[in-house]
């Protein structure tokens, strides 16, 4: 993401590579819009509206997940498991497969997260740091 950030790129695109500071900055603001949308609004309403809502949220974070998996030179498809992990362990977890889900978290988040992206262009694209 060089440049003027372009909001519905970033989050309703899986093509392209996107590198660990935007991704963090954006999966903040994404667990937080999710965090206050789960706060603020009450039960029944959050039945009704979470219909359309939630999708909209689990899509955003596909697409986040999957762009800072090609960074990382890997198929998008590995969001799908990290999204089952990250639902299977919410809030808490609390049995024997919820420790393998827990471990693929914990992979997701040292891969993701603290682990720089492929140096110069991959499969998925240019690298997104501007050049020195």
């Amino acid at each position: 993401m060089n440049g003027q950030t372009d909001w519905a790129e970033l989050f309703f695109s899986s093509t392209g590579r996107l590198a660990r500071t935007p991704f963090i900055i954006a999966s903040v603001l994404l667990f937080g819009v999710a965090f206050l949308y789960f706060l603020i609004t009450p039960g029944p309403v959050q039945w009704l509206t979470g219909w359309v809502v939630y999708p909209v949220l689990l899509i955003s974070g596909c697409c986040l997940l999957a762009k800072r998996l090609h960074d990382r030179g890997r198929s998008g498809w590995w969001a799908g498991l990290i999204i089952l992990a990250v639902i299977a362990v919410f809030p808490w977890p609390q049995g024997f497969f919820d420790f393998v889900f827990s471990a693929i978290v914990i992979w997701a988040v040292v891969e993701l997260g603290v682990m720089p992206g492929e140096a110069g262009a991959n499969r998925f694209g240019q690298s997104p740091l501007k050049a020195a």
